[in-house]
């Protein structure tokens, strides 16, 4: 696991020593990616440099170091991540004529590409990965990026300049950086409290999507033009299996492939563990490790005093049945307090899932012991884990008659409507503002003129109904819920819901937090559920299979069942949960209430001032909880507020 950079462009900053110290200043900002060491290769003729920063797993030695030249000089790679099959492509190749000096993966990557070439190459690849690779002979630059993306991958021209790299705060270091806020972002990040790719915070960055590559042609730069990535696999794809499970049988078939992609990514030259929250993913991870391990397997819990928001419990349980070697946290205000003015830090750009501060905190415990981790994430998107699906599709049904209660009711409130007519009205509004109603309304509005399922999903899971009511400039941009349904997923409302997901929230929101929180801790995770043979095993699978009424992920709890007692697993679904609503009125009050004061909310020009302030004081009122619709503008007024001093904003860019 480690990052890079680079740049590529007619006009270079400078001779190949000024080259080389800007490439050396790229990498530096992303340290905490590569503790282990660091290099830097460019080349004058191509007019093209890449930087690397090394967290060292596989060959410790120097053998491993990066950026890295093919034996016979065609190719230099920047590579973050891990490919889980290098062994068997190192045995295939070998048996070809290549030859290796060191035992790291990457040394395989360069071979595979010199013997298949790229797209075939990346076919073959196992694992997770985000490249840059140069192609000296046929004058090319190759951006890559894995299957589910779990590795982020972020390029743009800026000026005439082409910059490139695994975190936005390398590609600032470049003094081509603009750094110019991409206002058609913020109604994504209100809906979803995340930027979807391929949009980023800055305008003429892109984020390349999972399963895809870009080439370009280095002799044909133009200056803001960019060639459209290229897929080398596709999800919609891997629906079609043809088999008639059993739930018996599929069960048998995940083990065996699960246990089999474990022993891979158990692999490593450094100390490993486990994340464990004691749900059906994590334990199922960490019961298929501990089964293989010749010792207690390490694993990681965090926990909240809060009630209701506690499992470190339950994956204490867990370990004990399993026999691991368990470590836990117990998070407080106080960690919460100490560690939200660093999250624009970490993240790059406003990013809202709240679950990141647990995850860094986890994160950050589990570095003091181990330098790799594996993950159950991925289990809730591939075997119908989500409890929101079932409740979706009885809404789906049902929005004929919400539509016409909601025209029936929209009728009876003019615009000048006071709250004590509406409560009038509506009996079971009563306590709530006329603005709170309003919002609801919206809400309810927007989910029941959808045309489609899928349209229908994106407003059931949007915050803001209406971007439009905070923003000054709105306007949205597609994305992986807005894109036409490909005709291979079946028609099946659960294989929809499923696909929806996997293109969007995984990557976009799951995806994003673990590796950015891992990262800023030097902390390599790994994650057995999206390597892509379970992808496609589970895609293949009859939607009915997983679901039993309301229960899902039956496949995959069959699998824990083998290992570890029901009783301690068969309870409701929690998710990662933390406390923010009552934070938000308490330790975090003052922080917030700077960021939202009204004055600094006008002067900014990106948000309906009043209409924040109201959001506000019904969430501090304590009538509503309007956490997750505040916490992705606090997100971004946090980042904001830091733009100017963590060097993510080069001098040029906007204060």
């Amino acid at each position: 696991m480690c990052g890079f950079a680079g740049f590529v462009g007619p006009e270079l900053p400078g001779p190949r020593d000024q080259c080389e110290t800007l490439l050396n200043r790229m990498g530096q900002a992303i340290l905490h990616r590569g503790p282990d060491g660091g290099g830097v290769w460019f080349d004058g003729e191509l007019r093209l440099g890449l930087s690397h920063r090394r967290l060292s797993i596989i060959d410790l030695s120097e053998l491993g170091a990066q950026p890295m030249v093919s034996e016979s000089g065609r190719y230099v790679i920047s590579f973050n991540g891990e490919i889980y099959n290098f062994r068997n492509l190192k045995t295939e190749l070998e048996c070809a004529g290549a030859r290796f000096r060191g035992h790291s993966d990457t040394e395989v990557m360069l071979a595979a590409f010199e013997a298949w070439g790229v797209e075939q190459a990346l076919a073959r690849f196992n694992g997770m990965f985000a490249f840059a690779l140069a192609d000296r002979s046929q004058r090319k630059l190759y951006l890559a990026r894995d299957r589910m993306g779990e590795k982020p991958l972020y390029y743009g021209w800026q000026g005439c300049t082409l910059l490139f790299g695994s975190e936005l705060k390398a590609l600032a270091r470049h003094p081509s950086w603009k750094g110019e806020i991409n206002r058609g972002a913020l109604p994504l990040l209100l809906r979803h409290n995340l930027i979807p790719a391929p949009h980023s915070i800055y305008s003429g960055i892109h984020k390349l999507l999972p399963a895809s590559f870009i080439s370009l042609d280095l002799d044909q730069l133009v200056p803001g033009v960019l060639p459209e990535p290229s897929r080398y696999w596709r999800l919609e794809d891997q629906f079609d299996d043809g088999r008639d499970w059993t739930l018996d049988g599929a069960s048998s078939h995940l083990e065996t492939l699960l246990e089999e992609v474990v022993g891979d990514q158990m692999v490593s030259d450094v100390p490993l563990g486990a994340f464990l929250s004691g749900g059906v993913d994590s334990s199922t991870i960490v019961a298929l490790m501990q089964k293989q391990a010749s010792q207690p397997v390490r694993t990681f819990s965090i926990g909240f005093n809060e009630e209701g928001f506690n499992e470190a419990v339950h994956a204490a349980a867990v370990a004990r049945h399993l026999g691991t070697d368990h470590t836990e946290l117990y998070v407080t205000e106080q960690n919460a307090r100490d560690l939200v003015p660093r999250l624009p830090q970490i993240y790059d750009e406003p990013f809202a899932d709240s679950s990141q501060l647990p995850t860094y905190l986890v994160s950050e415990m589990t570095r003091k012991h181990v330098t790799v981790a594996l993950s159950g994430d991925g289990g809730d998107e591939l075997f119908c884990g989500y409890t929101r699906y079932p409740s979706m599709l009885r809404g789906w049904q049902r929005r004929g008659s919400l539509g016409s209660r909601l025209k029936g009711l929209s009728g009876r409130l003019p615009s000048g409507v006071t709250a004590q007519a509406i409560r009038a009205l509506v009996p079971s509004q009563k306590g709530r503002s006329v603005e709170a109603i309003r919002f609801r309304l919206a809400r309810a509005r927007a989910i029941a003129s959808a045309r489609s399922l899928s349209e229908f999903y994106r407003q059931s899971v949007s915050f803001w109904p209406d971007p439009a009511m905070a923003l000054v400039e709105p306007g949205e941009g597609s994305y992986g819920l807005t894109g036409t349904l490909p005709g291979q997923v079946p028609d099946n409302d659960l294989k929809t819901l499923m696909w929806r997901d996997l293109n969007w929230y995984l990557p976009d929101d799951i995806l994003t937090k673990v590796d950015r929180a891992a990262m800023a801790c030097s902390l390599e995770t790994r994650i057995p559920m999206l390597d892509h043979r379970v992808v496609s095993f589970a895609m293949g699978l009859p939607a009915s299979l997983n679901m039993n009424g309301k229960v899902g992920k039956q496949v995959l709890r069959s699998v824990l069942y083998r290992h570890v007692p029901r009783e301690l697993i068969d309870r409701p679904k929690q998710g990662f949960a933390v406390p923010v609503s009552a934070w938000l009125r308490g330790a975090l009050r003052e922080w917030a209430e700077e960021l939202l004061e009204p004055s600094r909310l006008r002067e900014q020009g990106y948000w309906k001032a009043d209409m924040v302030r109201q959001v506000w004081h019904e969430h501090l009122s304590g009538r509503e909880d309007y956490s997750f619709e505040l916490w992705g503008i606090l997100m971004f007024q946090a980042w904001l507020a830091n733009t100017g001093s963590a060097d993510l904003i080069s001098s040029n860019g906007p204060a």
